[in-house]
């Protein structure tokens, strides 16, 4: 239910000052007109304060039912009706008060229409406040459980694309390691120990969106080092660290490095060195990999695959920018640039 208009102070406030206000410029009014000035007292009291009984059952009523858009019958009718009786009541109680009550009876029926007037004014005043005032929560409630809903929706996709990447990287782990373990079981016990810590690093990392420069490369090296198992002497890797203390989202590195290795291993039989630098220019953090590739087998340049495109969606949902993952060749060299702004 959204909180009432009469609960807020700035409201209470204003209401009260235009109560007493109100009344003050009543009494001058009907004292100006001949009418004595405690039956003007009694007038103005009474009538403005039931005005304002009035106003107050408007805006109680309203925080319970609000009429639709283009459908506002129910809100005039009430306004008409809450009118009538603050008339009718106002009449009646000033003239048990006031010693001439017969005098005063006449003088309240030749302004019956101009206090009607102001009544259902100042009651259709409180209404269309009150109105705009559940209209606007309304939306802005609407609002929250919208952007609470991308929100979610925006993190359950950054975990999706995140946890893809570590059954394709498992497999073939297990595959490696089943090839290994009648050949060379001691590279294979090898191998599943840095799986382990690799996988007991990731699980760790789930729970968090950022991470240090440092703690990322750490966590890259356990996966090269899986990766140099499978592959042997024919992949090397060199890592420069500029940019001490930056962060970057969990996990974004390991998608470009295996892009690199893809490219760089797969459709060449020579050894290769994946190069990865990372400095900080301005407010960003700068990260660039290269590898080495065949320009006659493989064309990384226009099949990125899942890994660089996972990183650009991460990087468009965290940033809302699309120009934060770059891509360039040069003769037989891939470089991947990525630029993170840093929280």
């Amino acid at each position: 239910m959204p909180t009432s208009i009469l609960k807020t102070s700035r409201f209470r406030i204003a209401f009260g000052s235009w109560l007493i206000s109100w009344t003050a410029l009543q009494f001058f009014i009907l004292t100006k007109l001949g009418l004595a000035s405690e039956v003007a007292l009694y007038d103005s009291i009474i009538s403005n304060f039931l005005l304002a009984g009035a106003a107050i059952v408007v805006a109680m009523s309203l925080q319970f039912y609000l009429p639709e858009s283009n459908k506002y019958s129910y809100l005039l009718g009430l306004c008409i009706v809450l009118a009538i009786i603050w008339v009718s009541i106002s009449r009646a109680m000033i003239v048990l008060l006031v010693q001439e009550g017969e005098e005063y009876s006449s003088f309240f029926s030749q302004s019956i229409l101009i206090r009607g007037a102001t009544g259902f004014l100042s009651i259709g005043c409180m209404a269309l406040i009150n109105v705009l005032w559940y209209t606007l929560q309304d939306q802005l409630e609407t609002d929250k459980r919208k952007v609470e809903a991308d929100r979610l929706s925006k993190e359950a996709e950054l975990n999706n694309l995140r946890q893809q990447l570590q059954p394709h990287f498992l497999f073939n782990s297990l595959n490696s390691i089943n090839a290994l373990i009648g050949s060379q079981p001691q590279k294979a016990r090898t191998m599943i120990e840095q799986l382990s810590d690799f996988l007991r690093g990731t699980l760790k990392k789930e729970q968090k969106e950022w991470t240090s420069l440092e703690e990322e490369l750490q966590h890259l090296g356990l996966y090269l080092a899986i990766e140099k198992v499978r592959f042997g002497h024919r992949l090397s890797a060199t890592i420069s660290n500029e940019a001490a203390g930056a962060q970057l989202p969990v996990m974004l590195l390991q998608p470009i490095v295996e892009n690199a290795i893809k490219f760089g291993l797969y459709d060449t039989t020579y050894d290769i060195t994946i190069a990865i630098e990372a400095k900080k220019k301005d407010s960003y953090l700068i990260v660039q990999v290269t590898n080495p590739f065949d320009p006659e087998t493989s064309l990384p340049g226009k099949g990125t695959g899942f890994g660089l495109s996972s990183v650009q969606r991460r990087l468009y949902l965290l940033f809302a920018r699309q120009d934060l993952l770059q891509t360039t060749t040069n003769e037989n060299v891939f470089t991947t640039t990525i630029k993170i702004p840093q929280p």
